[in-house]
C-alpha cells in the first residue's frame, strides 16, 4: 500500500500547449511590452488593422513567450538603461532607470483578439526601440509563391526589430557558366521584389563587399585549432558602407555571392563564405563602433548595431536529419559537444534529400564562434515562416529536445519542416568519482542556483558513498548529481535518483538545461536505446535503462517543467516524487502506460512506488538551516 502521507497524482506526458495558455504566455508578452515600450499616440478613433498585422499578431501567439523569454526579447530590442545624469552639488543622485519593470498582475488586456489588435501597444511592439541585425543564407530556386512565404518571414522579424542582411544563394545554377553573373543579379532582383510585395524596404548590393584569402594577421593554425572552418574569404569595416547604408535608410540589403579576388575581380563564391566573412566582419565592425560610441549611448541612432544576433538558413530542406527521429530533424544541437557525431551518423541516403545539411552545419558553427554567446543559428524550410518569430522571441526550438521520446515521436509539431535550432552550446562530460569533481566549484553552482547554503560537510559525506555519476555542462555552467539510494527493493537494486540539477543564472535560457537533460536521458532511463549513444564521456548508450527519481518541493515553480518530462508523479506532502521509466522496458509493458504513454499507475507498480517513497523520504536535506 501506498502510505496515507504519500497521494497519488495522475497526469498525462504534457500535450502541446493549449490555446487558453497561448492566450496567457501571450498576456505577458503584452504586459512587459507595455511597460518598456513607448507607445505612440492613440488615433482618434478606432482604424481598421491591415490584415498582415492580424497574421502577425497571431504569429506571435503561437510563440508562446513566457515572461522570461519577453525579457530576454527586451534585452536586445528594448530601451536602454541610461547612466545617471551628473548630480548637482549637495544633491542626491536618482538611480538610473532599469531596462525592464516587473508589470502588475493587474494589468488588464482587451479581452478578444480583435480588441488587441486596435490597441496602441500592438502598435508599439511594431515600432520597436533597438532595431538589431541578423544574417539569412536564402537558398534558392524558389517559386514565387515559396518566395513570398519567405519574404512574410523577414518583414515580420522586421517588424519584431531584426532587421535581415541577405545572401541569396541558387543551388540550380552550375558556376562557371556563361550568363552566371545574370543569372546571380535576376536571383537576388527576385527577392529584393518579393520583400517590396510584402510591404518592406529592400535594396540590391550587387558588388562583392567580401575579399577572398584570410584576412591579413590572422593565424590560421591558430584559428583551427579552435575546432571550427576558418572562413575563406574576409571583409573590412570600409566594405560594409553600402549594407551599413542600406540599413540606416531602413532598408533590407540583398547581396548575391560575389567575392574580390587577389586581382580584385568580381567573382563568384559559396554563399556560405560570403555569410561567414560578413558575420566576423559586422562582429569586428561593431565591436569597433562600439569603441568610438558615446558611453551614454541608449540605442537610439539611426547606426544600429551590426552584430548578428541571429543566422538564418533558409532552404527546401528544412532541418539536419537526426538517426534518433528516424529521419525527422534535430531540434536543438549543442555544436560544442555534438559537431563530429551528427557528422559521423548522417546516414548516406540524407545526402539526397539534405544536400546542403553538414555544409549548413559547418557554416552555423563557424558564425556562432564570432556571434554573441546569446545567439543561435536556425535550419528551417520556407514552408515555416511563422517559426522564425518563434525563434528571435523565444530563441528556443519549435520543441524541446528534452521532452520523453515517445512524446516527440508522436508530436504533430514534428515534421520533416520543423526547424533545426543550433547553438554554440557547451561541452558535456561525466564524472564518476567524487575525487574528480570540482567541489569549489560545484558547490558555486548549486548555491548560486538554489540560492541557499550548502551543508559542505554532510553533502560531501554523502556523495562519498552514494554518488553514481555527475554530468557537468561547461566549467560547472550546469550540473546533474546522480546518486544511488536504498537498495532494498523487489529488484534488490538501489534506486538511480537525480539528487541535484542545477544551472547557474546566467545561463538559463541558452539551452544548456535541455542539453544537460538529454545527457541525463541518456545515461540513466534512455541507456539500451540506439538514439543515447551520444559521446559526452558517459556509457554511449551501453547498458540496461534504470528508473530515475526524484523529488521537488510542492510549490517549487520548476515543477511544471519537470510534469513535463517524467513518467509520472505522486506527492508525498510537501514534497513531489516524480520518476522517469526506463524507456526499452515501457516498450514491453502491457496496459495503458506502455500503450498510450501515460503516467498512469498500474496495479503491479504499487510496491515500486511504496519503496520509492520510503527512500526518498529519508534523504537528508543538502542545506543549511
Amino acid at each position: 500500500m501506498i502510505p496515507p502521507s504519500v497521494r497519488q497524482g495522475t497526469c498525462r506526458i504534457a500535450p502541446a500547449a493549449s490555446q487558453s495558455r497561448s492566450a496567457q504566455t501571450f498576456k505577458a508578452f503584452y504586459a512587459t511590452i507595455r511597460n518598456n515600450w513607448r507607445q505612440p499616440p492613440a488615433p482618434a478613433e478606432p482604424e481598421d488593422v491591415d490584415p498582415s498585422d492580424k497574421d502577425f499578431i497571431m504569429s506571435i501567439l503561437r510563440a508562446n513567450p513566457s515572461l522570461r523569454d519577453t525579457r530576454s526579447y527586451l534585452a536586445s530590442f528594448g530601451p536602454r538603461p541610461k547612466p545617471p545624469s551628473p548630480a548637482p552639488a549637495k544633491s542626491t543622485e536618482e538611480p538610473a532607470p532599469t531596462a525592464i519593470q516587473e508589470h502588475s498582475t493587474k494589468d488588464a488586456i482587451p479581452p478578444d483578439i480583435s480588441q488587441q489588435l486596435q490597441s496602441p501597444v500592438v502598435a508599439s511592439i511594431l515600432n520597436p526601440i533597438v532595431r538589431r541585425t541578423a544574417l539569412v543564407k536564402i537558398q534558392a530556386p524558389f517559386t514565387d509563391r515559396q518566395l513570398e512565404s519567405i519574404a512574410t518571414g523577414m518583414v515580420y522579424l522586421e517588424k519584431l526589430g531584426l532587421v535581415s542582411v541577405i545572401v541569396v544563394e541558387n543551388d540550380s545554377l552550375p558556376k562557371g557558366e556563361a550568363g552566371e553573373r545574370a543569372a546571380l543579379s535576376e536571383e537576388t532582383m527576385r527577392v529584393v521584389n518579393a520583400l517590396e510585395k510584402q510591404g518592406a524596404k529592400a535594396r540590391p548590393v550587387l558588388g562583392a563587399v567580401v575579399r577572398l584569402g584570410p584576412k591579413p594577421g590572422d593565424d590560421e593554425l591558430a584559428e583551427q585549432q579552435r575546432g571550427f572552418v576558418v572562413p575563406e574569404a574576409h571583409t573590412f569595416p570600409s566594405d560594409l558602407v553600402h549594407i551599413r547604408s542600406a540599413l540606416q535608410a531602413g532598408e533590407i540589403p540583398v547581396l548575391p555571392p560575389l567575392a574580390l579576388d587577389s586581382f580584385c575581380r568580381s567573382v563568384r563564391v559559396d554563399a556560405s563564405d560570403v555569410v561567414a566573412a560578413l558575420t566576423r566582419g559586422m562582429v569586428e565592425a561593431a565591436a569597433q563602433d562600439g569603441r568610438s560610441r558615446d558611453p551614454g549611448f541608449d540605442g537610439h541612432s539611426e547606426d544600429m548595431d551590426l552584430t548578428p544576433l541571429r543566422l538564418m538558413i533558409i532552404n527546401k530542406e528544412g532541418g539536419v536529419p537526426s538517426y534518433a527521429r528516424s529521419g525527422l530533424p534535430h531540434l536543438l544541437v549543442n555544436l560544442n559537444a555534438e559537431y563530429p557525431y551528427i557528422q559521423d551518423t548522417f546516414d548516406p541516403r540524407w545526402r539526397a534529400s539534405h544536400p546542403t545539411a553538414l555544409s549548413n552545419l559547418a557554416l552555423a558553427r563557424t558564425c556562432l564562434e564570432y556571434m554573441p554567446p546569446s545567439s543561435s543559428a536556425v535550419m528551417v524550410s520556407h514552408r515555416s515562416p511563422s517559426s522564425l518569430i518563434a525563434n528571435l522571441i523565444t530563441n528556443k526550438p519549435a520543441v524541446s529536445s528534452s521532452l520523453p521520446h515517445a512524446l516527440l515521436q508522436g508530436n504533430r509539431k514534428l515534421t520533416p519542416a520543423t526547424p533545426t535550432l543550433l547553438r554554440r552550446g557547451l561541452p558535456v562530460r561525466v564524472i564518476r568519482t567524487l575525487a574528480d569533481v570540482d567541489k569549489v566549484k560545484l558547490k558555486a553552482l548549486l548555491e548560486q542556483s538554489f540560492q541557499r547554503i550548502l551543508d559542505e560537510e554532510s553533502f560531501w559525506h554523502r556523495l562519498e558513498t552514494h554518488l553514481d555519476y555527475v554530468i557537468v555542462a561547461g566549467d560547472y555552467a550546469g550540473a546533474a548529481v546522480v546518486t544511488r539510494e536504498g537498495g532494498h527493493g523487489a529488484d534488490g537494486e538501489p534506486i538511480t535518483y537525480l539528487d541535484k540539477f542545477a544551472v547557474l543564472p546566467s545561463h538559463q535560457g541558452d539551452g544548456t538545461v535541455d542539453f544537460l537533460w538529454v545527457a541525463l536521458h541518456d545515461e540513466s532511463y534512455g541507456l539500451g536505446l540506439p538514439f543515447s549513444a551520444n559521446p559526452n564521456g558517459g556509457k554511449e548508450g551501453k547498458g540496461e535503462g534504470r528508473d530515475l527519481v526524484w523529488r521537488s518541493r510542492a510549490d517549487n515553480p520548476v515543477n511544471k517543467w519537470y510534469f513535463e518530462r517524467s513518467s509520472g508523479h505522486i506527492r508525498m506532502g510537501r514534497w513531489v516524487l516524480f520518476w522517469c521509466d526506463a524507456e526499452v522496458r515501457l516498450k514491453t509493458i502491457e496496459g495503458r502506460r506502455g500503450s498510450q504513454g501515460l503516467s498512469y499507475v498500474e496495479d503491479w507498480e504499487h510496491g515500486r512506488l511504496t519503496h520509492w517513497a520510503e527512500v526518498v523520504d529519508k534523504i537528508p536535506s543538502s542545506w543549511k538551516k
